[in-house]
C-alpha cells in the first residue's frame, strides 16, 4: 500500500531517525565548526553528502545504522583532512577552494574576468548597490569570492593596507598580477 506499509516499518524509520540524527549531530560537534560552513563549492558538497547519508539511513532499509555511523565519519574526516591541508598547502587551498576573482577595479569592469566568472556587469551594479554604495566612483574593486559571494571595496586612502592582497587582478593582456 502507498500510504501505509507497516507499524513496524514506521518505528524503525523513526528509532534510526533519531539515532542517525544523534551520531550525526555528535560527530559534527566533534570535528568542529569549521565541517558545516558553506565556505566553497567544496564544503557544499560535503554539506549535502551529509544529508544524503542521513536520508539514506532513515529511508533504506538496506543500510544500517552502524554503516551509516561509518559513512559520516569517513565524510566528516575527508573533510578534516583536506581543510586541513588546505589551510597548510597553498596549492591544495588553490585546488580545493579556488581564488577570489576581481571583477571591477577603479572605475574599470575587467572583461575577461566576467566572462571566465559569467558573470555580468549587471550583476555588479547590483552587488554595489546592495553594498549600500551608490556610485562607481566610490568602489575600488568588486570581488567574486570563493563562495559565490561579492565583495564591494570602498575606495581607501593611500596609507591604508587594502584587503585586496590576496586578489589577483588581470592586466592589460589579462596575465595575472597581483594588485
Amino acid at each position: 500500500m502507498i500510504l501505509f506499509d507497516s507499524w513496524q516499518a514506521i518505528w524503525r524509520t523513526g528509532i534510526l531517525g533519531v539515532l542517525a540524527y544523534a551520531s550525526l549531530v555528535l560527530l559534527l560537534r566533534i570535528s568542529g565548526r569549521r565541517t558545516l560552513s558553506k565556505m566553497n563549492a567544496f564544503d557544499l558538497v560535503v554539506t549535502v553528502a551529509l544529508g544524503s547519508t542521513l536520508a539514506s539511513v532513515i529511508l533504506s532499509k538496506s543500510v544500517t545504522l552502524s554503516q551509516g555511523v561509518v559513512a559520516f565519519g569517513l565524510l566528516i574526516g575527508m573533510q578534516f583532512v583536506v581543510t586541513w591541508t588546505s589551510v597548510r598547502v597553498r596549492w591544495v587551498r588553490r585546488l580545493v577552494t579556488g581564488e577570489p576573482a576581481l571583477l571591477f577595479y577603479r572605475g574599470d569592469y575587467l572583461s575577461q574576468a566576467l566572462k571566465h566568472a559569467r558573470v555580468t556587469e549587471a550583476e555588479i551594479r547590483a552587488a554595489i548597490r546592495a553594498s549600500g554604495v551608490s556610485t562607481l566612483g566610490e568602489v575600488e574593486a568588486v570581488v567574486l569570492e570563493t563562495d559565490g559571494s561579492f565583495s564591494v571595496v570602498q575606495r581607501r586612502a593611500d596609507d591604508e593596507a587594502s584587503s585586496l592582497s590576496d586578489v589577483v587582478r588581470p592586466g592589460p593582456h589579462e596575465a595575472p598580477r597581483h594588485v
